[in-house]
């Protein structure tokens, strides 16, 4: 049996297979509320075979969304439609996690897909972010100044987080990530490039982590205690003078410690990081984190096959792999590569009941995959 398709268990939840999808920003909300699209684009995952389903960045309160077009979990409202995506993924035996996020000062920015659209069809909206400091993410027209947070801000920032989760228990979630990566506003705390702050949230690395660390505490404590917790990091702002992989392995040593069960390895997202994306480019930073914190890892970025996918198991450098446009591309990404991993187990069980004998029937008739020999 591959590596890939074994169980993998984090406190009480035991994922079927190692193959998960990330959370990818959909752009098609109004006032947060997830639709028929949300449902559509998530369920065809499950269909397809990953074990666990990561729900978009998701903002923890209205100026936390990164556009007016993203999932929201401020209200209690935004429940009912996500629970119905939660039970449909459970009807399939796949896990359901929700990315809780706040975009600090990249937030409210445009959907480019929108252009040429009436305003008030898509819910168009528009504030004034927040942020460390008051310094724009770029000179992109896209990117405000933000306004700085002050101490009522910052403990408002922490009770979001919060309420949030608390909300994603109310809809049935398996596994809440807290986004802490790709330039976001608890990424921004954690950089100097972002951070200027001169008070306890600034200056050094402890300080600029305090914020974030505090943020984990709070939602670990609201979040059932056999429910996982996850983090996504920016491993390296992948910029001189900014966040490096020594940084974030000090920072999962603190995660673990306040009961982190894994931490997803990303990276960049600040204008003055440069890095050429290429296949399992990013790899190496969920091995650096692996092994020196000593906890789980997901590995994510341009991991398209599943002999790559295997060996990234099999040889120890993280525990979980998550695909994002690979899965946007082949939603039955999991399915396709067990029967690649696993072809002469002839082992159909990872398809829905609706389709795996037929799809069995077929390729005994056409000998391929585990038929192709016999």
């Amino acid at each position: 049996m591959s590596k890939l398709f074994s169980p993998f268990a984090l406190r009480d939840l035991t994922l079927r297979n190692r193959a998960i999808v990330a959370p990818m920003c959909q752009y098609s909300a109004i006032d947060g509320l997830a639709n028929d699209w949300h449902f559509a684009h998530l369920s065809r995952f499950a269909l397809g075979g990953f074990s666990l389903v990561l729900l978009e960045a998701t903002g923890v309160s209205p100026e936390a969304r990164i556009s007016y077009a993203d999932l929201g979990l401020w209200k209690d409202e935004q429940i009912a439609p996500l629970k119905r995506i939660v039970d449909f993924l459970h009807s399939q035996h796949t896990a359901a996690g929700i990315q809780l996020a706040h975009a600090g000062r990249k937030a409210s920015t445009s959907v480019g897909f929108h252009k040429g659209l009436d305003p008030a069809s898509v819910g168009y909206e528009h504030w004034t972010p927040v942020a460390p400091s008051a310094i724009a993410h770029s000179d992109n027209a896209d990117f405000q100044t933000p306004t700085a947070l002050d101490e009522a801000g910052l403990k408002h920032v922490v009770t979001s987080f919060v309420d949030a989760t608390k909300r994603a228990d109310a809809a049935g979630f398996d596994t809440v990530e807290i986004h802490a990566a790709h330039g976001y506003l608890l990424n921004q705390f954690l950089s100097p490039l972002a951070n200027k702050r001169t008070d306890n949230y600034g200056g050094s690395r402890e300080n600029r982590m305090r914020l974030p660390l505090e943020v984990v505490e709070a939602v670990r404590a609201a979040w059932p205690e056999g429910k996982p917790l996850l983090v996504r990091i920016s491993t390296s702002d992948n910029a001189e003078g900014g966040w490096q992989v020594e940084d974030s392995v000090v920072f999962a040593k603190a995660l673990k410690t306040l009961g982190v069960d894994l931490v997803h390895c990303s990276s960049g997202g600040f204008a003055e990081g440069t890095i050429k994306p290429e296949p399992l480019y990013q790899v190496a930073f969920a091995k650096g984190v692996r092994d020196g914190a000593k906890i789980a890892t997901a590995a994510v970025g341009l991991i398209s096959t599943p002999e790559d996918a295997e060996e990234i198991i099999a040889s120890g450098e993280a525990d979980v792999v998550a695909f994002a446009r690979a899965a946007l591309d082949d939603p039955n990404w999991a399915l396709h590569a067990q029967q690649v991993l696993d072809a002469s187990a002839q082992d159909y069980s990872l398809w829905p009941a609706q389709a795996g004998a037929r799809i069995k029937d077929r390729d005994r008739v056409l000998h391929i995959r585990g038929f192709a020999t016999v």
